[in-house]
């Protein structure tokens, strides 16, 4: 059965460039992206490795950890991780798990059912179905996914955007529109009246009965 958006995000144990990793445990109080590719010492993942080394800090201050996932081996991420640097011009101080079992894989349904991939002679087309997105809240819930083909680099920008929207509305009635960037104006939820609304996020600028916008409470 596919991972859907609001299922719990499976844990697991699995070795790192960072040590042994029990998912949740390691996870905390925090939420976590999680982020996988077909292969090391492929082009198009070595830039966005690069990408999420740049946006260390970005993540950091967001309250967010982030995890590495590839089918290769944790001797080849440390090889590896030299060319992400060098690249990225920033250290790669995230963690990388080594899936070569495809237990995380299956476990998050990156794979197609009942699809058998062999570990001698593996190149990255077989495993081009392992590059997806999660967003995974402190509760531990799937927030977000994302699912890229292997031709398409992922635009982290957008993933850390997508982060904010996820943290501006989550436990909360608003929602955020098309392209919004944290200080827009965010959309309050049906499940208030005007007045209920109002009273909670103050005046509201009302496109549509049921569109209704009120400043961002968190940056606004």
């Amino acid at each position: 059965m596919s991972l859907r958006i609001n299922d719990t995000a499976p844990d697991f144990t699995a070795d790192s460039t960072e040590g042994e990793i029990k998912f949740h445990e390691w996870a905390g109080d925090s939420y976590v992206v999680l982020f996988s590719h077909p292969r090391d010492f492929t082009p198009v993942c070595t830039t966005e490795f690069g990408a999420v080394a740049q946006l260390a800090a970005d993540f950091e201050k967001r309250g967010t950890k982030v995890l590495g996932i590839s089918v290769d081996s944790v001797d080849d991420h440390g090889k590896w991780k030299a060319d992400i640097e060098k690249f990225g011009g920033a250290p790669a101080n995230f963690p990388m798990i080594d899936d070569t079992s495809l237990t995380v894989a299956k476990a998050y349904d990156m794979l197609p059912a009942d699809y058998y991939l062999p570990q001698e002679g593996r190149t990255p087309q077989h495993s081009a179905t392992v590059r997806t997105v999660f967003i995974i809240g402190p509760d531990k819930k799937v927030r977000l996914t994302m699912t890229y083909p292997m031709s398409v680099g992922r635009n982290f920008a957008e993933i850390l955007r997508a982060l904010d929207a996820v943290q501006e509305t989550d436990g909360v009635p608003l929602a955020t529109p098309a392209n919004w960037v944290p200080g827009q104006d965010v959309i309050v939820a049906l499940s208030l009246d005007d007045a209920a609304a109002e009273e909670k996020y103050g005046k509201l600028d009302k496109k549509l009965p049921y569109l209704r916008f009120a400043k961002d409470p968190k940056h606004g």
